[in-house]
């Protein structure tokens, strides 16, 4: 006999047990954000991205390893009513350099933010599978706090998720320090509660 099937939210499409619309935050960013994401990210009950997406006004979200060069190409593509720069969001890695923009003198919403939703292996497959991605001008953060992710082991002192990334690199492109603070609050009791739920599992 089959399993019965959890029964999903219709909101965030999470299993009822570990919805997480109780910390959606509506957040009215400026610069858009391109979330593409890991397929094994996509039942990751410890993920951020779909957070990430429910909560941002401007947000999308592909799932995939590779992508289909045109769709790529359509997503990344410049939209000549607003979006006029198109940035990765990632370290420098030294196999595959990337060019840089100044973007500080362009308004937020000439800006199109894409965000890669994996571990650190998997985001850098996608960016080794994907020449569109390499090309694209790069824009590194530097964190002066630790994740507050403790729900996910880091391999590296700077590594946030990718919740945690965004809403740091979307402050300091629309130069709004503050405007990303609520959804920031809001993941912490997520990864409270996430943090409870494992420890009583």
């Amino acid at each position: 006999m089959n399993a019965p099937r959890r029964l999903l939210c219709a909101r965030c499409d999470r299993p009822q047990s570990a919805c997480i619309c109780t910390w959606i935050t509506p957040t009215a960013n400026e610069a858009r954000v391109l979330i593409l994401q890991h397929p094994l990210e996509v039942k990751q009950a410890k993920g951020s991205a779909r957070l990430l997406q429910l909560s941002l006004q401007h947000a999308e979200l592909q799932v995939g390893e590779t992508f289909d060069p045109d769709n790529l190409h359509s997503w990344l593509a410049a939209d000549e009513t607003r979006t006029s720069h198109t940035i990765l969001l990632y370290p420098a890695h030294p196999d595959l350099p990337a060019p840089t923009v100044d973007v500080s003198k362009a308004h937020p919403s000439q800006i199109k933010l894409v965000v890669l939703d994996g571990t650190w292996r998997k985001s850098l497959k996608m960016l080794h599978l994907h020449p569109a991605l390499q090309v694209l001008p790069r824009m590194a953060l530097s964190p002066d706090a630790p994740s507050r992710y403790l729900i996910r082991k880091a391999h590296r002192p700077d590594q946030l998720s990718t919740l945690e990334a965004t809403c740091m690199a979307l402050a300091e492109l629309e130069h709004a320090p503050d405007r990303y603070t609520p959804l920031l609050t809001a993941f912490s009791s997520f990864v409270s509660d996430r943090l409870h739920h494992s420890q009583h599992a």
